[in-house]
């Protein structure tokens, strides 16, 4: 079975968190939910998700996929910890698979993965992925990185994440049960 984590950090946007763990779950993908610390994360409207870790745990050997949300908030203090770039970095080293929503692809371009890769954002964050070249897409992918502009997109997002992981007929399975259109 194919696993992936997702890191929130206290301020996340609980649209562009839940919708990726839910599509990616009906996908049959495992999903750990992990957390800078382990107690419950209160996101940008303070719904409180508990994480089922943290970080600390996480080892890229492991995972399939690393997912980072967005919520300036949240994203802020994701570029701000160490574990999470190391994190970030060990998978883009072995090519594994990285995820980013609206704030998030800054987190990226700080952790210096987004070099010489097309890749979207929130629209007024297009100056902060630099030195990536902006894409006005819902869902852009590069290589092993995918990211999404905000919470409209983080169905699409989900479900693009999982057709890399488990392929496009379940990805189509997933989006027809959930009434979403998708490719």
């Amino acid at each position: 079975m194919r696993r992936v984590a997702i890191i929130l950090a206290e301020g996340f946007e609980e649209v562009e968190a839940v919708a990726p763990i839910d599509v990616l779950r009906r996908a049959g993908v495992e999903v750990v939910i992990a957390g800078l610390t382990p107690d419950p994360v209160p996101s940008a409207r303070n719904v409180k998700i508990v994480p089922d870790t943290t970080v600390d745990s996480l080892n890229s050997e492991e995972l399939d996929l690393i997912i980072l949300p967005g919520g300036a908030g949240g994203v802020e203090k994701l570029k701000q910890d160490p574990r999470v770039e190391k994190l970030v970095k060990a998978m883009e080293e072995k090519k594994k698979l990285i995820g980013a929503i609206c704030a998030a692809p800054t987190a990226l371009a700080k952790f210096g993965v987004l070099q010489g890769r097309k890749a979207t954002v929130y629209p007024s964050l297009i100056e902060d992925i630099k030195p990536a070249q902006f894409v006005d897409s819902p869902v852009v992918e590069d290589q092993n990185i995918v990211t999404s502009q905000g919470p409209g997109t983080a169905l699409l997002f989900g479900l693009k994440l999982a057709e890399r992981l488990v392929g496009k007929d379940k990805a189509q399975e997933v989006a027809g049960r959930m009434l979403v259109e998708y490719g």
